[in-house]
């Protein structure tokens, strides 16, 4: 009987040890739940300072997106503090840049600015990034999901005014050919603002405006070398931006033809440069300000981060127009 009571007790014990064990387990994941939900209250505290900025682009291969980095790199410094910044690059892919958005919020990052390849395929990450306590931003183009704040280019401004200026330069009258781009709120909001200049005038003909030229060189090149064939005769063309502008003046150059001028949209140093060469038809760019649209980001966000809401969370930036004859005047990126 005393071997058994022995034997009893001891299997006691090892049951109470076992027991305590899971207690402790259980209170360390409760310990580390809480330790999590103390982090997500402390992104959000007034007066915390900024430290880490992760910025999701389209495509560091893109001038614009260089000079969306150089900006937030640069505000950055200006704050102080070894601010880190990491500019990461998703080539258009959602998949991607859903990741890299994921990525930014598991390491913590203070503030995350994204320009959207998706507008409507980023909401979850987004939502998650808020949800954790992160401070997010979107910049050039708007999103379907709640953000801290939308800073952009007045991109219907941009497309009113490079069509002002083709209306003008036709004296109201000729055939246009729009060069469209990847379906972002952007591009849909420069064609918009074209339309409605080029309406103002009966005796201009939009003669295409579906082509997708992809925003790229390679893509302005194909569309126009195809509408160049389509069509005997065009008088002016709107490419909504700069990159495909120039590969359609690399098109016109190809086919012979220089009885029309192109417009673009950014102020690129590829549509500053092609505006120098006389034998190019590229004749304006509605010129936006990618590294103050960063700036701008990066302010606003550090303002946040110590509890200063900006007075309108959407803020649009003015687009200047830059022709031929007022080149030399325009600082560039």
């Amino acid at each position: 009987m005393k071997r058994i009571s022995l034997i009893v007790g001891i299997l006691g014990f090892a049951v109470v040890g076992c027991t305590n064990g899971a207690q402790n387990g259980n209170t360390a994941t409760n310990t580390t739940n809480k330790a999590t939900n103390i982090s997500a209250e402390s992104l959000s505290t007034p007066n915390r300072k900024l430290q880490t900025i992760g910025v999701a682009l389209g495509d560091l291969g893109n001038p614009f997106y260089n000079a969306v980095q150089k900006g937030a790199e640069t505000e950055a410094q200006k704050i102080g503090g070894n601010i880190r910044v990491n500019a990461v690059s998703s080539a258009f892919d959602l998949n991607q840049q859903s990741n890299q958005i994921e990525n930014f919020t598991a390491a913590n990052t203070d503030l995350i600015i994204l320009s959207a390849v998706d507008k409507k395929g980023v909401k979850p990450v987004i939502d998650q990034a808020r949800l954790a306590g992160r401070v997010v931003i979107a910049l050039d183009s708007a999103v379907d999901a709640d953000v801290d704040a939308m800073i952009s280019s007045n991109n219907t401004q941009a497309g009113e005014v490079a069509c002002q200026y083709i209306a003008d330069r036709l004296k109201g009258q000729g055939s246009v050919v729009i060069l469209n781009g990847t379906p972002m709120d952007s591009i849909n909001q420069r064609v918009s603002g074209c339309e409605k200049s080029l309406s103002k005038y009966p005796n201009i003909k939009l003669i295409s405006k579906e082509q997708n030229a992809e925003g790229t060189r390679d893509g302005g090149l194909r569309v126009m070398s195809d509408l160049l064939t389509t069509f005997p005769k065009i008088d002016a063309v709107f490419a909504t931006n700069d990159q495909s502008g120039v590969g359609a003046d690399l098109a016109a150059k190809q086919a012979r033809r220089k009885e029309f001028f192109i417009v673009g949209v950014d102020g690129s140093p590829d549509a500053t440069k092609a505006m120098e060469d006389k034998d190019g038809v590229f004749a304006a760019t509605a010129a936006q300000n990618p590294a103050g649209m960063a700036q701008k980001a990066v302010q606003i966000g550090n303002d946040i981060i110590q509890g200063k809401k900006p007075e309108s969370p959407n803020i649009l930036i003015p687009v200047k127009l830059v022709t031929r004859e007022n080149l030399s005047s325009y600082q560039g990126w």
